[in-house]
């Protein structure tokens, strides 16, 4: 395919009067603006992977939602915090089972709480999935052997927590592995993390015991550095499905692969790649920060287990301060997203990522940022990436939208 010169700019959605940069919109745009640069979407989307939480929050990104697109979303958030989500959005909203990780008892929250949490979110509010978190950070909340067996994908309790989906017609979203930037940084100490691809070796036994039930693969399937390993993974099974959530991952890493082969990818796999941008919404994004202080004495190390106290503080706290930069921490997803997917863009995003500092010291710049990569998909995939793909995959686990 010859050089394409890209058409589409975002030169005119500047915001006026001009903002600083920040991490969230380091080319200090009119999020709003720059959404009407964007061809109209041709179906609602759905957003099958967020985190929406705290009315003022929830306010925020029903406004962004509008804005972008998205017409339906599917939560995940602390069953006692459900009710509000639900009354703030209505049928806008569904939601995933997922377990409570700020509990002080972590052991309790994995194993039997998460037990009954399936069961209540599936009475109380209609949930159709659960979702499995096993990224390699729960090593470092329960260690040693004790610890592997707790979150392995084919122990014990991983197993039973399937069984009671299944029989309950629920799906199941799986959070798999974390970057390979990750892996090299954070995750190089093998005698605490395993290696990436041992992530893998448990959720392939799974997918293969429970063939009937349908698994979602969050983050790309955990695997947007390497097309021919989801390759492999889609082929071998038929009941896993991928979403295109973790923003800042994807639009990295996918921007890396040549056009050619994202769009062979996606076209080939367009009924089982659905759309999700993983917003976490809170509203200690409202809150103005002070200047940061040593942790306190109370805080959580690695080694965290029951009868220490759980983080109060909303692990992405931090990543707004305002209406304002709330708003735009929301709008930069969605917009780089459909960004990458609709447009010729072909230049840095438009949101900070850290991971780049992390794996080259040399990058000082905190608002240093990775290319862009827009794929302009087929006009006719949108539809299928946009809302196809999800409305199929819920509709096996009985969730009409």
């Amino acid at each position: 395919m010859p050089n394409r010169t890209p058409t589409f700019s975002l030169d005119s959605a500047r915001a006026v009067p001009a903002r600083p940069p920040r991490p969230e919109n380091r080319f200090a745009l009119d999020y709003a603006a720059a959404a009407k640069l964007l061809p109209p979407p041709p179906v609602g989307i759905v957003d099958i992977h967020t985190h929406l939480n705290g009315p003022g929050a929830l306010a925020i990104h029903k406004r962004v939602a509008a804005i972008f697109g998205i017409t339906k979303a599917l939560t995940m958030v602390r069953l006692p915090e459900a009710g509000t989500v639900r009354a703030a959005l209505g049928d806008f909203v569904h939601f995933i089972a997922f377990p409570d990780f700020r509990t002080p008892d972590r052991r309790h929250a994995f194993t039997e709480g998460f037990l009954s949490d399936i069961q209540a979110f599936h009475d109380q509010f209609g949930s159709r999935m659960i979702k499995l978190w096993n990224a390699p950070r729960v090593f470092e909340m329960f260690p040693g052997s004790e610890g592997r067996q707790l979150v392995s994908f084919d122990g014990e309790w991983r197993v039973r927590q399937v069984k009671l989906a299944q029989s309950l017609g629920m799906g199941v979203m799986v959070h798999v592995a974390d970057p390979d930037t990750w892996f090299a940084a954070k995750y190089a100490d093998t005698s605490i993390y395993p290696p990436k691809r041992e992530q893998y070796v448990g959720l392939e036994k799974l997918l293969d015991r429970f063939a009937d039930v349908p698994f979602l693969g969050a983050h790309m399937g955990g695997y947007a550095e390497d097309l021919a390993f989801l390759d492999g993974l889609l082929t071998r099974h038929q009941n896993f499905h991928i979403d295109t959530s973790a923003t800042k991952w994807v639009v990295r890493e996918l921007s890396k692969h040549p056009r050619t082969r994202v769009i062979e990818f996606f076209d080939k796999w367009q009924d089982r790649i659905c759309f999700g941008s993983d917003i976490v919404t809170t509203d200690e994004h409202l809150v103005t920060k002070a200047p940061a202080s040593p942790a306190p004495p109370t805080a959580p190390a690695p080694g965290f287990n029951a009868g220490k106290p759980a983080v109060v503080k909303h692990p992405m706290a931090d990543l707004a301060e305002s209406e304002e930069t709330a708003f735009d921490l929301y709008a930069s997803r969605y917009l780089a997203l459909r960004m990458m997917f609709e447009t010729d863009y072909d230049g840095e995003s438009p949101i900070a990522d850290p991971d780049l500092r992390m794996v080259d010291p040399s990058i000082t710049d905190p608002l240093a940022a990775p290319r862009l990569q827009g794929f302009a998909l087929p006009a006719a995939m949108r539809p299928v990436l946009y809302r196809g793909a999800a409305i199929s995959l819920l509709g096996k686990m009985g969730l009409r939208l």
